[in-house]
């Protein structure tokens, strides 16, 4: 005996013409400027949040790593069951709340400070909060896009995201400086929460009806949890992205856990020049998000991932050698290149996944490799906080890019290795239908 899972509303079969693409798409376009908003918010609210630590709270070393650490500790433990949930629940819905949890946390920082209330011990609770509402809502915002358009727009919209989402990056430490010093530490967390107002708005405007699985198919919540962590293990491509992604995440990591430092101690930057630096780095990986769909078209998309990540990351190695064998402006733009590779690189992977993932498990599988990607970031900042300490940050970034292009390795011990193409999704086999009790 089977039990058969409904899948989700299918999306838009005819994607849409014209030189507007996905531009004329209404429900993408409420999409894109939501989601654009929400990054920009995102963006000055990371630096807000740790400008409020040292400036407002005079905070130490250790306690604004203790903050970070603490954004990213929900995915340890929320990012399997998670995943099982929202592949229950309408994704957009889910959305939607998060933004509005996300705007009442975030808000809650400037308040405390008016009311004279604020302390460390509320900021890291905010950031452990925050963090695990946004464990729901990436594996949320994973989910959607392909309820939204057509298979063969999922490039598409994927390189349009990720360039407004890389757009957004540039332009937030820039706007968290000038609002810290204009207004104060907290007014960019306001900010933040405003933009969360601006993607609620946004995400409520989108008409594509969802038709999540009735309560009767579900299976119980640890037996959905363990298919999509066993569909990850047991798919040669899907196991090999998860892994190639969280040896990249703990090397990148490493690396910014000491690149301010590593800046202005080593490299003897001015202060007010590192923003500059990280902004002409922002514009590296706006550049990768925008060639992804051009390198997938020239060369293929499993090529494309190759390509970027053994020819275009390794520019990563002249970062290093700033300060003593090459100029730092030249240094700076290998960096450029080698996130570009590195951003372009992930929009090809991540457009593979919407399309390969069976649509009523895309959230459980996305979960599964998100909580092993998004794992490996506390544990690569603490690793390169700790070198940093006890080797220094230019030896810290050479272990680290060594870490980092070390994902490469792992593409080419892959099946993807001869691909010009990833491939198409498979059949998906029915699922016994096991005794015992349903779990709601």
């Amino acid at each position: 005996m089977t039990t058969t899972v409904p899948a989700p509303a299918a999306p838009p079969t005819g994607p849409p013409r014209g030189r507007w693409g996905l531009w004329a798409h209404a429900d993408f376009r409420r999409l894109w400027i939501g989601e654009t908003s929400s990054g920009l918010g995102t963006a000055v609210g990371s630096v807000a949040l740790a400008l409020v630590a040292v400036v407002t709270l005079d905070a130490g070393p250790l306690a604004v790593g203790v903050l970070n650490a603490a954004a990213w500790l929900p995915w340890l433990f929320l990012g399997l069951p998670a995943g099982a949930w929202v592949d229950r629940w309408p994704r957009l819905r889910v959305m939607l709340v998060c933004d509005l949890l996300l705007l009442l946390l975030f808000a809650s920082v400037p308040v405390a400070g008016w009311l004279g209330v604020l302390g460390m011990p509320q900021l890291v609770v905010v950031a452990l909060l925050t963090g695990a509402v946004k464990v729901f809502f990436s594996t949320a915002y994973g989910a959607v896009l392909p309820t939204l358009v057509g298979k063969e727009d999922l490039l598409e919209g994927n390189v349009k995201l990720r360039s407004g989402a890389s757009a957004a990056d540039i332009a937030g430490p820039g706007v968290a400086g000038l609002l810290a010093q204009a207004f104060g530490a907290a007014s960019g967390l306001l900010a933040d929460s405003v933009s969360y107002v601006v993607s609620a708005i946004c995400v409520s405007r989108i008409r594509t009806v969802e038709q999540p699985p009735p309560r009767s198919a579900r299976r119980g919540l640890l037996r959905e949890i363990g298919d999509g962590v066993r569909f990850l293990v047991h798919d040669p491509y899907l196991r090999t992205l998860a892994l190639f992604g969280a040896v990249g995440n703990l090397g990148l990591n490493g690396i910014q856990a000491v690149q301010t430092v590593f800046l202005i101690r080593s490299v003897g930057v001015e202060p007010g020049a590192v923003g500059l630096v990280f902004a002409v780095v922002s514009i590296g990986g706006l550049a990768g998000a925008t060639l992804a769909r051009r390198i997938a078209r020239r060369l293929g998309s499993a090529r494309g991932l190759l390509l970027c990540e053994l020819v275009v990351a390794p520019f990563i190695l002249l970062l290093p050698l700033a300060g003593e064998r090459l100029p730092l402006a030249v240094c700076a733009l290998a960096w450029a290149v080698a996130v570009g590779g590195v951003i372009a690189g992930n929009v090809l992977a991540g457009s593979f996944n919407q399309a390969y993932c069976p649509p009523e498990m895309i959230g459980r599988i996305r979960a599964s490799a998100a909580t092993l990607n998004y794992g490996a970031i506390p544990v690569g900042a603490l690793a390169g906080g700790w070198l940093g300490e006890a080797l220094g940050a230019r030896t810290t970034i050479w272990i680290m890019a060594g870490v980092l292009l070390s994902a490469g390795g792992v593409l080419l011990a892959s099946p993807l290795r001869g691909l010009r193409d990833f491939p198409e999704r498979p059949e998906l086999p029915e699922l016994p239908e096991r005794p015992g009790r349903p779990v709601s």
